[in-house]
């Protein structure tokens, strides 16, 4: 059995569950579908659905659907997991050779699953990318701007961030080392991009038993511009003001207190951002 959970906002969605479930029936395999209404409903269903036995899960959605079933699994280790790329932002399926809609299906049904990384996070898990600093910064206010549309409420955010953002005082941890940083971002990746395309860090693989910590010193005002669109370019992890260490665990704290954290686009408060690098436990279909 196929349980497939969908986040209803996708685009054109009638049209691919109709395809989802015909290619289903034409191979014989049944499936049944589970459609989420707010924030935190697919991890419920992913909780339930995988403490009644039920170990074949898809995903209809973006990163954060994904985000959601797989922190909410009771057991990744007994758990085949199949995408299928629909939401704003596919960045894991990027990462993971996961062709976009219907044709992720395919893949589903016509090939055996991997092993995949993940990070495990406290009470949280990503596939792709955690990390905190301006990104989040910007996706915060993007949240709480009440008028326009997607894009329009991010360039409104940046702008606002670029402006007014100092960076964040962070403590990271990793292979042993501790130091302290006014960071512009840091992030611990198993995929390569966020934000629908930004390339973080080109070199990270999905399976290759590590993750990437990506720690960006924030240049001064003036400079943080320029650094952005060295970051769009994939050219970060070459400058200067960048700390890149492959590792198996990581952790970031705030002397301030808290901090916001995303996992795969999805922003908590925390008290820190403690990452381990999971392997050969968790099956997907990819590329």
């Amino acid at each position: 059995m196929l349980n497939v959970i969908v986040n209803p906002q996708v685009r054109k969605l009638k049209k691919l569950v109709a395809e989802i479930d015909a290619k289903c029936r034409d191979r014989g395999v049944p499936c049944r579908f589970f459609y989420s209404s707010k924030r935190g409903d697919a991890r419920k269903y992913a909780r339930s659905l995988t403490a009644a036995g039920q170990t074949e899960l898809a995903v209809v959605g973006g990163d954060g659907t994904v985000n959601e079933v797989l922190s909410g699994v009771a057991d990744p280790g007994a758990v085949t997991l199949g995408i299928i790329p629909a939401g704003t932002g596919n960045d894991f399926a990027a990462a993971a050779k996961i062709p976009l809609g219907a044709a992720a299906i395919d893949m589903i049904l016509d090939t055996q699953p991997q092993y995949t990384d993940y990070i495990e996070c406290g009470t949280h898990r990503s596939l792709n990318i955690a990390g905190t600093g301006m990104d989040v910064e910007i996706l915060r206010r993007c949240e709480n701007m009440r008028y326009g549309g997607r894009r329009g409420k991010y360039f409104r955010s940046l702008l606002a961030t670029l402006f007014r953002y100092r960076g964040t005082k962070l403590i990271v941890s990793a292979e042993g080392e501790t130091r302290e940083y006014n960071a512009m971002i840091a992030a611990v990746c198993n995929g390569r991009q966020l934000g629908g395309g930004i390339p973080l860090c080109p070199v990270a693989e999905v399976d290759d038993n590590l993750m990437e910590l990506v720690v960006v010193d924030c240049p001064p005002r003036g400079k943080l511009l320029p650094a952005l669109f060295r970051l769009m370019r994939g050219k970060l992890l070459e400058e200067p003001i960048t700390h890149h260490v492959s590792c198996r665990a990581a952790s970031v704290t705030s002397p301030e207190g808290k901090l916001y954290v995303q996992y795969d686009g999805e922003i908590f408060e925390e008290e820190s951002l403690t990452a381990c690098l999971v392997s050969g436990r968790l099956r997907v279909w990819r590329g």
